[in-house]
């Protein structure tokens, strides 16, 4: 049962991260302390349960054989912080808090989303600097 499990899991990982190389030129990930985040016993068998390291390593060396680019933003960068639509940075939130408003504008913000697009957005600023 825990190799099927495995098998579909690999499956899984290999088929959605040659899709997301295929459809893609740039893609921007954070590079999360995924073995920081394991010892949080709340967390851990969601991060473990999604294989986020090897997901990763399959996006990257996929990346290199298509001729597309994997940009890595900093694990401190403050994704979910910052307003993407202002650029306001709001403060530090517990994980609970999954939507907010930004005090600056006024949008309301939900984390992950949120997150994502600010992780785009340093991740092409970042490539605009690379030679």
């Amino acid at each position: 049962m825990h190799e099927r499990v495995a098998f579909q899991r690999e499956d899984f990982l290999n088929k959605l991260s040659t899709a997301l190389i295929r459809q893609y030129d740039v893609i921007c990930i954070e590079n999360l302390n995924t073995k920081g985040m394991m010892k949080n016993h709340k967390l851990a068998k969601a991060i473990s349960d999604v294989s986020w390291s090897e997901f990763v390593t399959k996006l990257k060396y996929k990346a290199k054989w298509f001729g597309r680019k994997i940009v890595e933003i900093d694990r401190f960068y403050p994704s979910s912080q910052i307003c993407h639509t202002c650029g306001h940075r709001d403060g530090k939130k517990p994980l609970d808090i999954r939507v907010w408003t930004c005090s600056s504008c006024g949008t309301t913000l939900d984390r992950d989303i949120n997150a994502s697009k600010n992780i785009l957005i340093e991740g092409l600023r970042l490539l605009k600097q690379q030679p």
